[in-house]
């Protein structure tokens, strides 16, 4: 069985750079620091050779203001489920570019996401879910039993079913979903503290993808150091720092950090 990840987009909430042409730390030559909102899209299939993208199971996690661009960058054409890890902007706002995958699909879209994600996203896009009155376009999204940590959901599509297990963390006082994937790859883009409870499901996980926001500490997202605490607690065979601020130099990171650690960049895949 095999996975393949896109980091479609790797940066804070006001992406880098910032509007205006804040650059921070950032080198503006290097291509590595132009960063998107953070997304994550998940192909999965069953066999030792990777078949055509058409014969794999997608899946997107979370809908980044960017999401056109970066579904042009990567191709995407299709996917079996959407995921939500919390509501908000920088999360969900880019929801209506999922209306071209589901017309070319002429299908709604599984969408999973909590309690609280839903008493927000839906409320905004409920005409992604359902037709309002007076209206012609069909609804896009078809949303899928709440999640809720300590469940596992089932992704079925033409690469087998994808197993997602679901952790209960912390984005300050919003409480946020983290995903492990087929038991190898870790989600977490948006975090400030993970319970015990979740670490011991990501002990020895194959990669974990995790918030690493600036060098300083910050009341709602982890810092590099807090990052770097928690791949040594699991023992992560490898670590990938993404929702990047402008703070966070790509060079600079990459030769401070160890070895099992690197920084993220948009577009950068990751194969197990």
């Amino acid at each position: 069985m095999g996975l393949r990840a896109i980091i479609l987009g790797c940066g804070s909430s006001g992406g880098v750079p910032r509007v205006g042409g804040d650059w921070g730390a950032c080198n503006a030559t290097n291509p590595k620091n132009k960063r998107s909102r953070s997304s994550l899209y998940v192909e999965y299939w069953q066999g030792s050779v990777m078949p055509p993208v058409y014969e794999r199971t997608t899946v997107l996690i979370d809908t980044s203001p960017d999401l056109r661009e970066q579904f042009l960058q990567a191709g995407i054409q299709r996917l079996d489920a959407v995921l939500f890890t919390h509501e908000h902007a920088d999360q969900s706002h880019g929801i209506d570019d999922l209306r071209a995958i589901a017309y070319r699909m002429r299908t709604q879209i599984p969408t999973y996401m909590d309690a609280h994600t839903k008493s927000h996203v839906h409320s905004r896009f409920h005409y992604c879910f359902e037709m309002p009155d007076g209206r012609v376009h069909p609804p896009i999204l078809k949303l899928q039993p709440l999640m809720k940590g300590g469940d596992r959901v089932s992704v079925l599509g033409p690469g087998g079913a994808l197993e997602i297990d679901v952790l209960q963390l912390s984005h300050g006082p919003t409480p946020v979903l983290g995903f492990i994937f087929d038991g190898a790859l870790g989600y977490a883009p948006d975090v400030w503290e993970i319970p015990e409870k979740a670490l011991d499901n990501l002990e020895n996980i194959d990669t974990f993808i995790v918030d690493a926001l600036r060098y300083n500490d910050h009341p709602t997202h982890a810092n590099a150091d807090k990052s770097l605490s928690w791949l040594a607690r699991i023992c992560a065979r490898r670590g990938i720092l993404t929702n990047l601020h402008i703070d966070m130099d790509y060079d600079t990171l990459s030769a401070e950090l160890p070895p099992i650690a690197s920084p993220a960049y948009d577009g950068m895949e990751i194969i197990l």
